[in-house]
C-alpha cells in the first residue's frame, strides 16, 4: 500500500468563554441562520470591531472570530471580507492580549478551513506577521527589562502562550502547503522554534507544540536537514532523553522520537544502530502502558478530586456564612478576568481537567507511536552494498553521547532497517505490544467515557489506536521473519485472532476504518502464511462473507483488500483436491468486481487476483471451464483498454497507471494461456 505518513492528531477547537461571550453567541447565532440580515452579518460586525481603538474591543473580536472560524458555513463570507488580512497585522498588535487572540484565531482558521484555506494564508502573505512575531517573541524570551520578577513572569507567560499559538498556526500552515515549509527554511525558523523546545522543563505544552510542528516541516525537507547543527541536534536528544515526570511529556518524548527518524539520513553512520535502539525503547514504553487501565484510574481520580473539592466548598461555606460567600464571588469574578485568556486560548491538549490532559496525552502518544513504527518499516528495501554495520546496543540511555556533536566528516549515509534493526523490534517486545492494540478497548473504560460528555471522545480515539495498530501490524508482517514473529504457530494464532475481531462484530461493514485495518493486516498476514506454506485458519465461508460485505464498501482500499485476500486464498486453494465448488464461487465472484466496479484499480487488483487463483492447477482449470472464465475475459479485454485510455489520465496517479498497464499486458497474456487450456480439456 506504499509508506503511511504520520497522520496529525486534531486538536479540539476554542471555546471563547469570559467576557466574549457576546460574540460568541453571535457566531453560534450565524451557524444556525438567525445572525442578523445577511449570512456574514456577524463576520462583518467581527471584522470591524478588529479595527476598534480600545485593545478589550479587538480582543472580544478575535474571540468571536475564533470562534466563528469553527463553522464552516462562515468560511466564504469570512473569505469575501479578507479576514485573514485584516487579521494579519493585530498578531503585531501593541497589546500582548490581542496578539494572543489574533492568533488563536488564525489557528482555528487554519484547523478548520483545510488545505485551500491554508494555501490562501500563505497567498495573502500571512507567513510576514508570522514569522514576525515568532522572532519577536523569541526576543521577548530573551529580554530582561521588566524590574519587578512578578511582572516579569507574567509578562514571559504571555509571550509563551503567544509563541504557543504562534508556533500552531506555523505547524497548520505547514502541514498544508510547500510554500509554506519553503518560507520556514529561508526565514530560519528553525531556530526560533528549536528555543521555544528548549523551555520543556517549565513549559511541556509550548515544546509538544514546538515537536509536532518539527515533525511535520522535517518530513521529506532535505533543505531544512542542512540546517541542523550540532547544538540542534543535541536540542533534540535533551528533549528525548528527559526523564518523564507525565503523560504529557511521554507525548514530547515520542514527538521528538519522530522527528529524529525524520532526520535519519544525517546521522552519523557509526550511531545508527544506538539511534535506532533509543527510539524503539522510547515508542516500546509508550505502547507498554495499558490505555484502558489509565483511563479507569485516571476517571475514579477525577470523580474523587471534585468530590473532595465539594465537600471542602459545602464545609467552607458552612463555617464562613453569606458574608464570605460574597467575598468569595468577587474574588471569583477577579479570578476569572485574571485567567480569562488563558481559559480561551486553547492548549494542543484540550484546556480541562488534569486527569482528562493525562489520558489524552497517553492515547495521543500510543497513536503517534504505532504510526511511526509503520513509517520505520515502509522503508524502501536497500540493497545489501548500502547496509551499514550495525549492533544492537542495550544502553539505548546514552545513544546519542558524541554521535550530535561529530557532524563534521562523514556522515550522512541514509539509515535503513537491517537485520539488526528487526532483531531491535523484538528485543523491545513490538510485534507483542502492536499485538495486543490490535484488541477492542477495554469495556469498563468506553462504558465510563460514554457516561460523561468530556471523556466521551476518548472512545474514538481508543477505537483510532486499535486501527493503527492493525496497520502497524501489516507493515511488521510484511517485513519481519517469520521466526521474528514467532514462528508458525505464531501466525496462525494471530490469524485466528483477526477472524474473532472481524467476526466478533456482526455489523463489521459499517465500521470502515476497522475494516480497512483489519483487512489490511489480514491481506499481509495471509500472503506471509501463503508464501511459506503455513495453512491457513479461515474458513473458505467466512473469507467470502468478508468479502461480500468489503466489496460494497465505500473504500477504495477495502475493497483492494479483499480482493486480493482472496486471490490469494484461490491460489493456496487452487494446489489442493476437492475445492472446485470454492474455486468457482471465488472466481464468479472476481468476474463481477472485474466488470462492475468503478474503480480501474480495484478492477486490476480483481484480474490480478484471477490470474493468481488460475495460473495452475486442476481444480483450477476444471473451475475456469465451468465458469467460462475464458470468453468473459475476452469479452472484457477490450472494454478495459478503453476505459484505461479513456478514464486512466486525471485520474489515476502515474503509478497506478503504470500498474493498470501491467495488467493489461498479463491479461492478453493470461487469455492465451486460458485458451491452451480450454483447448487441451475439451479436445
Amino acid at each position: 500500500m506504499g509508506k503511511s505518513r504520520t497522520k496529525r492528531f486534531k486538536r479540539p477547537q476554542f471555546s471563547p468563554t469570559g467576557d466574549c461571550q457576546a460574540e460568541a453567541a453571535a457566531a453560534a447565532a450565524a451557524a444556525n441562520g438567525t445572525g442578523g440580515e445577511e449570512d456574514d452579518g456577524p463576520a462583518a460586525e467581527l471584522l470591524e470591531k478588529l479595527q476598534h481603538p480600545s485593545a478589550e474591543v479587538r480582543e472580544c473580536a478575535c474571540a468571536g472570530l475564533a470562534r466563528l472560524v469553527q463553522q464552516r458555513p462562515a468560511l466564504p463570507g469570512l473569505a469575501r471580507r479578507d479576514a485573514v488580512r485584516r487579521l494579519g497585522p493585530l498578531l503585531l498588535d501593541p497589546s500582548l492580549a490581542v496578539r494572543e487572540t489574533a492568533a488563536g484565531a488564525l489557528r482555528n482558521l487554519s484547523a478548520c478551513g483545510g488545505f485551500e484555506v491554508c494555501d490562501d494564508m500563505v497567498t495573502k502573505d500571512i507567513m510576514t506577521p508570522l514569522v514576525a512575531l515568532l522572532k519577536e517573541c523569541s526576543a521577548g524570551l530573551d529580554s530582561n527589562e521588566m524590574s519587578l520578577q512578578e511582572k516579569k513572569d507574567q509578562n514571559r507567560n504571555s509571550i509563551e502562550n503567544i509563541a504557543n499559538e504562534t508556533v500552531n498556526v506555523l505547524w497548520n500552515i505547514c502541514e498544508c502547503s510547500s510554500r509554506a515549509v519553503s518560507i520556514f527554511n529561508k526565514e530560519g525558523c528553525l531556530e526560533i522554534v528549536l528555543k521555544y523546545l528548549s523551555r520543556f522543563p517549565t513549559n511541556v505544552d509550548l515544546a509538544i507544540s514546538v515537536a509536532y510542528c518539527l515533525q511535520t516541516v522535517t518530513e521529506d525537507n532535505p533543505e531544512l536537514l542542512k540546517s541542523f547543527s550540532a547544538t540542534a541536534l543535541n536540542m533534540l536528544e535533551s528533549a528525548l532523553l528527559s526523564p518523564v515526570s507525565s503523560m504529557e511529556s511521554l507525548l514530547l518524548k515520542t514527538l521528538v522520537a519522530g522527528t529524529i527518524w525524520n532526520l535519519k539520513d544525517i546521522i552519523p553512520c557509526k550511531s545508527q544502530a544506538e539511534i535506532i535502539n533509543a527510539l524503539l525503547k522510547i515508542l516500546s514504553e509508550v505502547l507498554g502502558m495499558d490505555a484502558g487501565e489509565m483511563v479507569i484510574q485516571m476517571k475514579e481520580a477525577e470523580t474523587q478530586r471534585l468530590k473532595t473539592a465539594a465537600e471542602a466548598e459545602e464545609i467552607l461555606e458552612n463555617t464562613n456564612g453569606d458574608d464570605l460567600i460574597e467575598d468569595d464571588e468577587m474574588e471569583g469574578i477577579s479570578h476569572k478576568r485574571r485567567v480569562r485568556r488563558k481559559t480561551f486560548v486553547s492548549d494542543l491538549l484540550p484546556p480541562t481537567d488534569k486527569e482528562l490532559r493525562e489520558t489524552i496525552a497517553l492515547l495521543t502518544a500510543q497513536q503517534t507511536a504505532l504510526e511511526i513504527i509503520v513509517n520505520m518499516c515502509c522503508n524502501e528495501d536497500p540493497s545489501d552494498d548500502e547496509w551499514e554495520e550495525l549492533s544492537s546496543s542495550d544502553e539505548s540511555d546514552a545513544f546519542m553521547e558524541n554521535s550530535f556533536s561529530e557532524c563534521g566528516g562523514q556522515l550522512f549515509s541514509p539509515l535503513c532497517l537491517s537485520h539488526e534493526v528487526h532483531t531491535a523490534l523484538t528485543n523491545y517486545l513490538i510485534p507483542k505490544k502492536i499485538f495486543e492494540k490490535t484488541a477492542f478497548p477495554n469495556s469498563i473504560a468506553v462504558d465510563l467515557c460514554s457516561r460523561n460528555p468530556t471523556w466521551k471522545p476518548l472512545i474514538r480515539k481508543m477505537n483510532t489506536i486499535q486501527c493503527r495498530a492493525l496497520f502497524c501490524l501489516q507493515s511488521l508482517v510484511s517485513l519481519l521473519d517469520v521466526e521474528h514473529l514467532g514462528g508458525a504457530a505464531a501466525l496462525q494464532t494471530l490469524a485466528q485472532h483477526l477472524s474473532q475481531l472481524l467476526f466478533s462484530q456482526p455489523d463489521f461493514a459499517k465500521h470502515v476504518d476497522f475494516l480497512e485495518a483489519i483487512s489490511s493486516a489480514l491481506r499481509a498476514l495471509l500472503q506471509t502464511m501463503a508464501s511459506k506454506n503455513i495453512s491457513q485458519c479461515m474458513t473458505p465461508d467466512q473469507l467470502m462473507t468478508l468479502c461480500k460485505a468489503g466489496i460494497h464498501s465505500s473504500n477504495v482500499g477495502v475493497r483492494v483488500n479483499v480482493v486480493s485476500i482472496l486471490g490469494i486464498t484461490g491460489s493456496v486453494l487452487a494446489k489442493e483436491d476437492g475445492t472446485l465448488e470454492t474455486l468457482k464461487n471465488i472466481g464468479c465472484f472476481l468476474l463481477e468486481v472485474t466488470t462492475k466496479d468503478p474503480s480501474l484499480v480495484v478492477a486490476g487488483e480483481a484480474l490480478d487476483a484471477l490470474f493468481d487463483v488460475f495460473a495452475d492447477g486442476k481444480e483450477a482449470e476444471r473451475a475456469s471451464i465451468q465458469i467460462k472464465l475464458l470468453s468473459a475475459l475476452k469479452e472484457f479485454q477490450p472494454v478495459f483498454k478503453m476505459k484505461i485510455r479513456k478514464e486512466g489520465r486525471g485520474n489515476y496517479s502515474t503509478d497506478q497507471l503504470c500498474v493498470l498497464d501491467n495488467v493489461k499486458m498479463n491479461l492478453r497474456r493470461f487469455i492465451a494461456y486460458q485458451e491452451t487450456v480450454e483447448k487441451r480439456l475439451t479436445s
